[in-house]
């Protein structure tokens, strides 16, 4: 399938040749800072510049020496997978005085480094960028000195600066994700999936303390495993919480549940400012209540282990993107952070993100609540509100009545994530005083009439399931209409949200052709995209994607460590998706992978014997440099979709390698099959989950109210039957009937896809030369202060 015309930049025109990048980490690690480091060295090389590691951050910077290497290609091989940052960080107070500046300049200027890419926090950017206004100062100095030549004043006169977020608090205006706060989730929800299982058998309430200030990751956290109650600086408790916090855990265990849940960040207070600590609210439940209640600290195993898949991409393409600011950037360019908006990189001032991110911290210190959640961004501020809504429920003396019934069920195969969708749906929609209706195993469990009411405690401890706890099936409803049609009039439902993959796309469709026969079909109907192959019309992402690529991830990460022991070796892996290349994709660019053959970019024979060539000669260099190093540890990766090619087959794949290969290296092959459809989901499918499903649900309640006429609802407009979808930077509902034209049917793939961007990238970081598209590159934006409309929505936890 032909790609999307689109500006490029190629090879030939992407030359860095006679500059020097120096890439650096800075103030506390966060994983996926090795992946940056990597994808800036590479880019760096590709496009034909000199790059360099600095050691230890600042301090070495500042000391010069062995701490500043020249790095090459081979020097950041295996360091996708590896946590913290292996060219090592450290605070430096050196480097905050002037003289300390003086000396980092000039062990620069030893090796014409003008261009520096700085991954950390706001301390370190803004160190950064104090660097970059003295800059010409400092080379007067030199020349004063007699440490440099007089003509290198103009020669390296500007220093640029390019920033990244590394910070797991996520903690930094401007972008909605930085590097290493997904990691840090998947370490928090890892404990917390652990601590549930043996505290349900006692009945035990347990306290999470999670160690970040600001407050992000435990506000995530609290969404992501149901929580019964978060403490977080940025919204202190009312007066008497205390009494309604133990009101509700009383209530909570008297409906049958065995654990409940608190989430207590680092720096939680009170509307007055003091201190609230999670053994504080330990003494304050045993005292009231009597629970057995433990108390759990995280502190930084947040920090540790391998990074997830998303933190592995982010980290790749905010890496690539800042070589690409570098190489782009004037003498009158200020200095940049690359952020990410929605699904898209960004550029934006460095010095407008501090300083928002500086005013913070001024109104919580003024306890300018409010603002300071406004402040924090889309991204907090609506998991903020999603928590409230479903976390807290409303006596039902102040529920709104009315008296519409909504039904909720699952369609097609069943993706990590459902669960938490069909939670968020029940509980919105009893919050805005619907009956709320459980399809049990999709339209054909609706025909047969599996449909009960479902209660707000039903669904409780649901966001952390896999799979479908409804049941799901892949019948689409036209060949039952009409029994459909009569369960629909039986149980008076006023309005449908399915949340599936494909088949739910069809069934939509379908379902709008059978208004001209059926008026029971003329009710508000939405969808919430939910696969794992990705392929939903409509949306750039689906619930359930985030944890089928790190399944992927992960089974790749295990399948590196089974060859340590191997000299050569090449893995031949296919991933799920039918006609859909997206995991294939995402996986090869999450795990470093040399090729990843997909139906959506079409290959021969020629392809196959360039991708062996290439290998090929990848190991030769290995073995000439292992000879010297004493490195000969060499495992790569090819992907190839499922339905990629219905000739070049997996097994075909392998033996070609195989064969081509012999003597060089030797070939496995793996097939993944369903565990990319198992376990339990990852932080990204619970929370986005969540969200855009109680975001469809409100979409449902609005259209409810408009299309309610003469005692009954009637809707039979395109815009009553939505796909609410991920597009770029915001979630958008879409009438089913305008998505067919963006539709391959027979393949079952929208005809346009966007991560079709990512895959030169995926191919210059395995070191082939090809053209990179930078459409979407290259503007420098300003930071927009936050102001939620409804159509804001964040990808992003």
């Amino acid at each position: 399938m032909a790609q999307p015309d689109t500006k490029k930049i190629f090879f030939e025109n992407l030359s860095g040749a006679g500059k020097a990048i120096a890439v650096l980490t800075s103030g506390g690690d966060a994983q996926g800072m090795n992946a940056a480091v990597r994808a800036v060295v590479r880019m760096g090389l590709y496009v034909g510049a000199k790059v360099y590691f600095i050691h230890e951050g600042y301090q070495g910077m500042v000391d010069g020496g062995d701490n500043i290497r020249e790095a090459t290609w081979e020097t950041v091989s295996s360091m996708l997978q590896v946590g913290g940052t292996v060219i090592g960080s450290a605070r430096c107070k050196e480097f905050r005085s002037h003289e300390g500046r003086l000396k980092a300049a000039h062990n620069l200027l030893q090796r014409g480094i003008t261009n520096l890419c700085v991954i950390g926090g706001d301390g370190s950017l803004t160190g950064a960028n104090l660097f970059r206004e003295e800059w010409s100062g400092l080379l007067t100095e030199l020349v004063e000195q007699g440490l440099i030549e007089a003509d290198s004043v103009q020669k390296y006169s500007a220093l640029h600066i390019v920033g990244m977020v590394g910070s797991i608090d996520n903690d930094f205006c401007g972008t909605d994700m930085t590097i290493g706060t997904d990691s840090a989730l998947h370490r928090i929800i890892e404990v917390v999936d652990a601590i549930m299982t043996t505290a349900q058998s006692g009945q035990t309430g347990t306290i999470i303390s999670a160690v970040c200030y600001p407050s992000y990751l435990a506000l995530v956290s609290a969404l992501a495993c149901g929580a019964d109650w978060v403490l977080i600086p940025e919204m202190p408790p009312e007066d008497g919480w205390e009494d309604k916090m133990c009101g509700k855990l009383s209530a909570t265990r008297s409906r049958g549940t065995r654990l409940n849940i608190i989430i207590v960040a680092e720096g939680a207070i009170n509307r007055h400012g003091k201190p609230i600590s999670s053994s504080y609210v330990k003494d304050l439940v045993v005292r009231n209540l009597g629970f057995d209640t433990r108390v759990t600290i995280l502190g930084h195993v947040q920090r540790g282990g391998t990074p997830s898949g998303f933190d592995r991409i982010l980290a790749s393409r905010m890496g690539v993107e800042a070589v690409l600011a570098l190489l782009e950037t004037t003498a009158n360019t200020p200095a940049c952070v690359v952020s990410l908006c929605g699904n898209q990189s960004v550029r934006l001032p460095l010095m407008e993100c501090v300083q928002m991110t500086q005013e913070v911290q001024k109104a919580m210190d003024n306890k300018r609540f409010e603002d300071a959640v406004k402040l924090r961004g889309r991204s907090f501020e609506n998991n903020l509100k999603t928590y409230k809504l479903l976390a807290h429920r409303k006596p039902e003396s102040e529920l709104p009545v009315s008296n519409f019934n909504v039904a909720v069920l699952n369609v097609g195969a069943p993706a990590a994530g459902m669960n938490a969708a069909v939670r968020s749906a029940v509980r919105v929609g009893i919050s805005e005083g619907h009956k709320m209706f459980a399809v049990n195993d999709g339209f054909e469990g609706f025909y047969k009439g599996q449909i009960k009411e479902i209660k707000w405690a039903d669904v409780g401890g649901w966001t952390g399931q896999g799979g479908s706890l409804l049941g799901t099936k892949r019948t689409l409803p036209a060949k039952h209409v009409e029994k459909i049609a009569e369960q629909m009039r039986k149980h008076n439902i006023n309005a449908l949200l399915i949340v599936g993959g494909f088949e739910a796309f069809l069934s939509l469709l379908e379902l709008f052709t059978a208004r001209g026969k059926h008026d029971e079909f003329c009710v508000p109907m939405v969808m919430v995209p939910a696969t794992v192959s990705n392929n939903v019309p409509g949306s750039d992402l689906s619930v359930g994607a985030d944890t089928a690529l790190n399944a992927i991830t992960t089974t790749c990460d295990r399948i590196k460590q089974s060859a340590s022991g191997t000299k050569r070796r090449v893995f031949i892996i296919e991933t799920m998706g039918g006609y859909c290349g997206y995991l294939a994709t995402v996986g090869g660019l999450a795990s470093g992978a040399d090729a990843a053959y997909i139906y959506e970019e079409p290959f021969d024979i020629r392809d196959l014997q360039a991708n062996v060539e290439h290998l090929t000669e990848k190991m030769k260099t290995s073995i000439q440099r292992g000879l010297v190093l004493r490195i000969i540890n060499t495992v790569c990766h090819v992907f190839r979709n499922e339905n990629s090619n219905e000739n070049y087959t997996t097994d075909f794949i392998y033996q070609l390698y195989s064969e081509e290969g012999r003597g060089v290296f030797d070939c496995r092959k793996n097939v993944l099959g369903h565990m990319q459809q198992g376990g339990a989901p990852s932080p990204f499918d619970r929370n986005f989950g969540t969200k855009i499903s109680a975001k469809a649900m409100q979409w449902v309640t609005k259209k409810l109210v408009e299309t309610f006429r003469h005692g009954r609802v009637f809707a039979n407009s395109e815009d009553s039957c939505c796909l609410l979808g991920m597009r770029r930077r915001a979630l958008i509902f879409q009438p089913v009937v305008q998505l067919k034209d963006e539709t391959d049917f027979i393949h079952r793939i929208p005809k346009e896809q966007w991560w079709l961007k990512l895959r030169p990238l995926m191919k210059i970081l395995a070191k082939y030369k090809t053209s990179y598209d930078v459409s979407d590159s290259g503007q420098l934006e300003h930071v927009v202060h936050n102001q939620p409309k409804e159509s804001d929505a964040s990808v992003a936890m």
